[in-house]
């Protein structure tokens, strides 16, 4: 049959070529999104990979699909995501879930917690070990869900004014870190204080706090700690590989279409990824400048170190015991982590020793 005639036999032409057309523009309907951030602007590689996310979205769907990223404080205050997130002020935000161990201690496992896996098993953990699905399951009583959505790798030890030597130094460290790692260092008598980046800068200065910690090299170098505290020490046991996420209004997520709920999560990974890689890229220039301006760097002693783990270990076990919230996440955790070490410490430690071993030869 030609052409001609089948529209003829079918009553088909022009005008229902047009009727056919709103019934495709529904299923990839114009949303437009704003997504608020913990992250000022100044911090191009966290802030940069929610804006990253954001367009790979609009990229993906022709910008029917549009998020506007916000800073922090441009919509709410850096530690108020996920609660302007839950209350559905936006639709989504950027932040680090340990932030908010203070609503439960089990935000901090979508981050990271003192002594957890490093970053490839952080993210393998959440990626395909079940925690995503323990998480969201948690982050469901607080009417968000959460996707992979960046990743800073091990981060350093923190800023101090004076030099940490021993366990005792630790006494009465007005000390800024973030999340739940702080309540480990309380054991040892620190004082743990979380404050949001923008304003980490002036209390260092003033004295106001002793000590900081934020991500590494890079991002700390353009905060200018190294100006206030010459005293750097490695490495952040508190986050040895700390995952970001995007955290969604639960509502909001579920009134997407599929098709937008998987651009959008690949999207997520895809600002990972480069977030990863952009650390990798300008931290060991931004170290070598640091030392270069004066910084001192030390490593934690063995004897902090096994201090620190020890309360940590103490500290997640006292939990377990009253949060089955806590425990059911950290048993996750744990099951995937611990063959990942065992596998680790065959191939990659073996590996990388030597190749560090050379390097420096």
């Amino acid at each position: 049959m030609k052409r001609r005639d089948f529209i003829k036999a079918t009553g088909v032409g022009v005008a229902g070529a047009t009727i056919a057309a709103p019934a495709i523009a529904q299923s990839s309907p114009d949303i437009k999104w704003r997504m608020t951030c913990s992250w000022p602007k100044s911090l191009d590689t966290l802030y940069g990979g929610a804006e990253l996310m954001a367009k790979a979205v609009g990229e993906a769907t022709d910008n029917k699909f549009q998020i506007q990223v916000f800073a922090a404080g441009e919509i709410v205050p850096a530690l108020q995501v996920v609660d302007a997130v839950q209350n559905a002020t936006v639709e989504m935000g950027h932040t680090a879930s340990y932030y908010y161990f203070g609503k439960d201690p089990t935000f901090a496992f979508g981050t990271s917690v003192a002594f957890g896996p490093n970053s490839r098993a952080n993210q393998g953990w959440y990626t395909l070990g079940g925690g995503k699905e323990v998480l969201n399951e948690f982050y469901k009583n607080y009417n968000v869900i959460s996707l992979l959505a960046g990743q800073t790798t091990c981060q350093m030890g923190g800023w101090f004014r004076k030099e940490i030597n021993t366990v005792d130094d630790l006494k009465g460290l007005k000390f800024r870190i973030g999340g739940f790692p702080g309540r480990v260092l309380q054991k040892l008598g620190a004082v743990p204080q979380q404050i949001a980046a923008g304003d980490i800068y002036p209390a260092l200065e003033k004295g106001t706090i002793d000590a900081a910690e934020w991500v590494g090299p890079y991002d700390d170098e353009k905060l200018g700690f190294y100006k206030v505290a010459p005293h750097y020490y490695y490495p952040g046991w508190w986050e040895g590989g700390a995952i970001l996420l995007a955290f969604i209004n639960l509502d909001k997520w579920n009134s997407l279409p599929k098709s937008y709920q998987a651009i959008l999560e690949q999207a997520g990974h895809y600002a990972n990824t480069w977030m990863t890689a952009k650390y990798d890229l300008v931290n060991p220039p931004a170290l070598k400048r640091l030392l270069a301006a004066g910084t001192k760097l030390h490593g934690f002693s063995p004897a902090i170190m096994e201090a620190c783990f020890k309360a940590a270990k103490e500290l997640h076990e006292e939990i377990s015991s009253t949060n089955a919230s806590f425990k059911k996440v950290y048993d996750s955790l744990n099951a995937y982590t611990n063959p990942a070490y065992q596998w680790f410490q065959v191939a990659e430690l073996a590996y990388d020793s030597f190749m560090a071993r050379h390097l420096r030869a």
